[in-house]
């Protein structure tokens, strides 16, 4: 095996951290409850009736992130790849919940840990791609000596 694909093969774990970190980055940029989001900082805006340009630059900046993950994440998982993701990252929040680790009592709390799942999921799109290559032996071209 040669340095190059040794290297590729080591990076499965940082190449996914990477991608969690940028799609947490993206979710929160974009909603969060602490109230430093886009959403309440174009809606301040709107409210004092001064939304502008700025705004809509960043509006487009996420949806552009947005998009990105999202149709990456559906060609790689599909449909049925995310409604199961989905569905395992809701049991995993029912497990929190039913072990009292996150209290439905708190709207914050909860928001925040589905915010986070919103992420992992994205992640786990954007990297399955990669898994499956590497489960299955398909070779990359960049990955043959010439």
């Amino acid at each position: 095996m040669s340095g190059q694909s040794q290297n590729r093969q080591e990076s499965l774990v940082p190449g996914f951290l990477l991608r969690f970190g940028v799609a947490l980055v993206l979710v929160l940029l974009t909603y969060n409850p602490s109230g430093v989001s886009f959403v309440h900082w174009l809606r301040d805006a709107i409210e004092a009736g001064h939304a502008g340009a700025l705004h809509g630059l960043a509006g487009i900046a996420l949806i552009i992130g947005w998009t990105v993950f999202l149709r990456t994440a559906w060609a790689s998982l599909g449909m049925l790849g995310l409604a199961l993701g989905a569905t395992f990252l809701a049991a995993v929040v029912w497990v929190l919940i039913d072990f009292d680790l996150v209290s439905l009592d708190s709207a914050s709390a909860l928001a925040w840990v589905v915010l986070v799942c919103v992420a992992l999921l994205l992640a786990v799109g954007m990297s399955f791609g990669t898994w499956q290559r590497r489960a299955s032996g398909q070779v990359d071209i960049d990955d043959v000596e010439s």
